[in-house]
């Protein structure tokens, strides 16, 4: 399984704007090497069901989502968000079906998923999926903020895990502090070698400088950025796709 580290945007809607962002990808291809450009979707337990959510306007049409992976040199990631654990091995497989045959990854945006429920749902689609499991604020929080529990509660996902996403800002575009997240990194990493580990937390074009005592630390560190792609840092509103591109030419400058 592929556990070559990526640089991260989420909330495409559009295949025309992961065609424009794989531009600026290869035109900085020099600085790309060893990287991938991870192309995010959202979805959640709500806009999968078709329910009322504030959300409806901001993510894609579940039956837009397979179009929107269509590009065989990206990570096509699909971010399924699901803090109340509904159903999950239902409706995680009834997900993955929606992200279409160039789906090759999965993000959960939930608090400590049933690993059973997560393998089988990956299962049900014929390609290989990477799995991206979240460590949030609320999952940082139960853990009594101890990297050490945080690493006790990861190991059911050895096996069917591939990266862990470490980010107190869950999308809303709250500025990392790296020096709060870096004790648990590098637990993780000391730990479970074998997990490829990404940080998020208010990354953007003015911001990408937040990451940098992670990255001296950790140089194949995977990054994702979300909130602060748009002026409003509201995830509500659409990217803004200039400050994105600027964002992905900072980054890969900082983390080549």
């Amino acid at each position: 399984m592929n556990r070559v580290p990526y640089i991260g945007i989420t909330d495409f809607t559009h295949y025309s704007q992961v065609a424009q962002m794989l531009h600026v990808f290869e035109a900085c291809r020099a600085s790309a090497q060893g990287r991938r450009l991870h192309v995010g979707v959202m979805m959640s337990y709500k806009t999968l069901n078709g329910l009322d959510t504030s959300w409806t306007t901001a993510f894609p049409s579940k039956e837009d989502i397979a179009g929107i992976f269509a590009s065989p040199y990206t990570m096509n990631c699909l971010h399924y968000a699901d803090y109340a654990a509904v159903e999950v091995e239902e409706n995680l497989t009834r997900a993955v079906a929606y992200g279409g045959p160039g789906m090759n990854a999965l993000q959960l945006d939930m608090l400590w998923p049933n690993p059973g429920a997560i393998a089988r749902a990956v299962a049900s689609v014929p390609q290989p999926i990477e799995v991206i499991v979240q460590v949030g604020k609320q999952a940082i929080e139960q853990s009594g903020t101890n990297p050490a529990e945080v690493v006790k509660r990861l190991r059911p996902y050895v096996g069917v895990a591939h990266h862990v996403l470490v980010d107190k800002s869950m999308g809303k575009g709250q500025g990392m502090d790296a020096t709060a997240l870096l004790p648990f990194v590098r637990a993780i990493s000391d730990a479970y070698p074998q997990f490829g580990i990404t940080v998020a937390g208010g990354l953007g074009p003015t911001s990408i400088e937040l990451v940098q005592p992670i990255k001296n630390q950790f140089p194949n560190i995977s990054i994702d950025a979300q909130g602060k792609l748009r002026p409003s840092g509201d995830a509500h509103d659409p990217i803004d796709w200039r400050m994105a591109g600027r964002y992905l030419q900072h980054a890969l400058k900082l983390l080549r």
